[in-house]
């Protein structure tokens, strides 16, 4: 192969991972404007090296096609992750503890918190009245862990005009008790048009400040060999912020945003979430539309097949699903893709049955076509007949790994278990069923729900418990996946499921994003992979992150 020219960037000494069944293995990589013209051995060095080329010498770490984390909210995790870190708290003295201590420290009369676990309360229900003496009077939201739902004190509850029920155009809802006075809110707020009556009232952060957090953790993710993120949220205020965070720089890493889509909207508003789909930057476009079909096993607002063991999670997130298949067919057919939040059996069953008569998507590596790709996102709990039904209709899976093995206990005492029972539980997150049924299946985080680090990520897809503790029982081994299918959940399956048959690969005209580890992700043992450097970072050819 002769050289015209000379490569922008030479990656040497490198065991290349190119999950490309064509050349699996090389040594070199030759990357020019923003796409690989090369991959060899020694050689490539010879015939692209210029005066002006970037050589870096990866010392015999591992070069892999780029990572995506397939579900992320760095955007929308400037408002779900505000205030103080509460994921580490397991009991109601520790969080009582804690917010007492904000409460002292705090200057504007605020607390916030996010990430916390529903069984920090007795019965796994948060109420207000068990932590309204230990904040002093204070404001206080906290964000529960499942982003779908939080717990707003008293006097915030007060603050905001919320003194009982409301009705919402979806099924969240304002949690009270039943007293002789009428209905009286407990401080528990379900879904996102519940929470948001307390959110308007939360303190907002300047517009730099914004930016600047959002630069901030897109670094740390390419810091950790993210390339992309598929976002899964967005309105018309969240474009905005990406732009003017674009015109500050580019972006570390490359994001396809998926714009919200609620209860409650019209033709005009489906119109107006098709004209976005035009809107791009040099490393972030729309790029398709993002619907919720129910909440959370936790919340008791999934849509099951039958009720949890609480009566709950036996609806819709829409008062009418309809409406849901409504806009979904008329985002289809203006070829808009769209991707669905469906974690109950009974949700995933409805999804089902709306996408399968749209047809097939278009291939990733055929001539371009107006049919859309859709996905299903979470599928937290499905029987047997619907993993045959999801690998055979090429609808991809998008599951996140680490909400199975950090969030479920083995032995079923947590409230999401309690909820499902023992025969729904042991059907929970399985990825390697789906996989085996044919499914597209793309890996991710969902930050802030879950920390957005590939390697324990996938090193959690292996092993079925977190990597970090030995002790741990795994929960669902038998869906355990190889280290091949995991990397590929986080490269190639999200190119495939977008349509992009020119990512996720390392051969010549593929896009030059490029991650690079210490270990091989595909031999390494879990423990070594969620241990390792990442120490490059390549986004369009160019370097984001380096230890070299």
């Amino acid at each position: 192969m002769s050289s015209p020219s000379t490569a922008d960037l030479l990656i040497v000494d490198a065991d290349v991972v190119t999950l490309d069944p064509a050349r699996p293995r090389a040594r070199a990589v030759a990357v020019s404007r923003g796409v690989v013209v090369d991959v060899g051995g020694d050689e490539v060095a010879e015939r692209w090296r210029g005066s002006r080329t970037e050589v870096v010498t990866l010392g015999g770490a591992a070069l892999t096609p780029g990572w995506v984390d397939g579900h992320s909210h760095p955007v929308g995790s400037l408002t779900m992750s505000a205030g103080a870190d509460l994921t580490a708290v397991r009991t109601l003295d520790q969080l009582r503890e804690r917010l007492a201590q904000l409460a002292r420290e705090s200057t504007d009369g605020w607390v916030q918190g996010w990430g916390l676990v529903p069984d920090v309360f007795p019965g796994g229900v948060p109420r207000a009245d068990l932590v309204d003496d230990a904040l002093g009077g204070a404001l206080c939201l906290l964000r529960m862990a499942d982003a779908h739902s939080a717990l707003a004190s008293t006097s915030l509850l007060r603050a905001a005009g919320v003194d009982g029920p409301r009705r919402f155009a979806s099924t969240a809802e304002v949690i009270c008790d039943a007293t002789a006075d009428g209905p009286r809110p407990t401080g528990f707020l379900l879904e996102w048009d519940a929470m948001a009556l307390a959110d308007r009232h939360a303190p907002s952060a300047p517009d730099a400040e914004l930016r600047s957090r959002l630069r901030s953790l897109l670094g740390d993710m390419a810091a950790q060999g993210l390339v992309g993120a598929h976002v899964m949220d967005g309105d018309a205020a969240s474009l905005d912020l990406l732009a003017r965070t674009e015109d500050d720089g580019d972006l570390p890493l490359r994001l396809r945003v998926a714009p919200f889509c609620m209860p409650g909207v019209d033709d005009d508003d489906v119109a107006q979430l098709v004209a976005w789909q035009e809107r791009t930057g040099r490393r972030w476009r729309v790029a398709g539309v993002k619907l919720m079909i129910d909440g959370t096993i936790d919340g008791g607002t999934a849509w099951l097949d039958h009720a949890d063991a609480n009566g709950e999670s036996t609806g819709s997130y829409w008062r009418d699903p309809q409406a849901y298949a409504r806009a979904v067919r008329a985002l289809d057919a203006a070829g808009v893709p769209t991707v669905t939040h469906a974690i109950g059996d009974g949700g995933v069953r409805f999804v089902m049955d709306v996408l399968e008569p749209l047809g097939p998507p278009v291939p990733a590596d055929s001539a371009p076509g107006r049919r859309a790709a859709h996905r299903l996102e979470h599928l937290e709990t499905l029987p047997d007949d619907l993993v045959t039904r999801i690998g055979r209709s090429g609808i991809t899976a998008s599951m996140q790994p680490t909400h199975c093995s950090h969030f479920v206990a083995a032995d079923g005492s947590d409230n999401w278990s309690v909820r499902l029972g023992p025969e729904r539980a042991g059907h929970g997150w399985r990825i390697r069923d789906l996989l085996g049924a044919g499914a597209l299946v793309v890996l991710g985080s969902d930050w802030p729900v879950a920390h957005f680090d590939a390697r324990a990520i996938m090193a959690a897809a292996q092993l079925r418990r977190p990597v970090e503790d030995d002790d741990a029982a795994p929960v669902g081994p038998d869906q355990a996946i190889s280290a091949v299918a995991a990397l590929t959940g986080y490269t190639r399956a999200p190119a495939l499921a977008v349509g992009d048959a020119a990512r996720g690969v390392i051969r010549v005209g593929a896009a030059a994003d490029l991650t690079a580890v210490g270990v091989d992700p595909t031999t390494a043992p879990p423990a070594d992979l969620a241990a390792a450097p990442v120490v490059l970072t390549v986004v369009g050819g160019a370097p984001v992150h380096r230890t070299l």
